[in-house]
């Protein structure tokens, strides 16, 4: 798979499963999953990804679990976190950030966000095991 495409894709699958993140959330709380509303929740997340892809330059190593997965997994959630509070969402009985759901975002995420990356890494390092072993099989 060529560089860009790697990016691309790496990117895309992010997005999806952060959007993914926010609409479960919703409906598990009984929320409207329409588009306004699956932005709100999304889009601070988001907005960390974006960070996180960008500090890591994911770019170089999208599919990557370390550092790349790490990274943006751990500024998804700071950063979706703090932009939370500072806008004022999830505010739950004078609680703006319930610890409920620190440790469920932080939890999801790391499942959406590094999972995907680990599996991809198991699938291809078990292919290039089976190349080196079998040479004549990788043609």
């Amino acid at each position: 798979m060529h560089a860009r495409t790697r990016t691309w894709t790496a990117a895309v699958v992010d997005v999806v499963l952060v959007v993914a993140f926010a609409t479960i959330g919703r409906s598990s709380h009984g929320e409207a999953t329409s588009a306004a509303g699956v932005w709100t929740t999304a889009y601070p997340f988001l907005a960390g990804w974006l960070v996180g892809f960008l500090v890591v330059r994911a770019w170089r190593a999208p599919m990557r679990v370390w550092p790349t997965g790490v990274v943006v997994w751990v500024a998804t959630v700071v950063v979706g976190l703090l932009l939370r509070v500072l806008t004022g969402q999830g505010d739950f009985s004078g609680d703006p950030l319930p610890l409920s759901f620190v440790i469920v975002a932080t939890i999801v995420l790391a499942v959406f966000l590094v999972g995907w990356r680990a599996v991809v890494a198991a699938v291809t390092g078990a292919r290039r095991s089976r190349r080196t072993r079998h040479p004549a099989a990788g043609r």
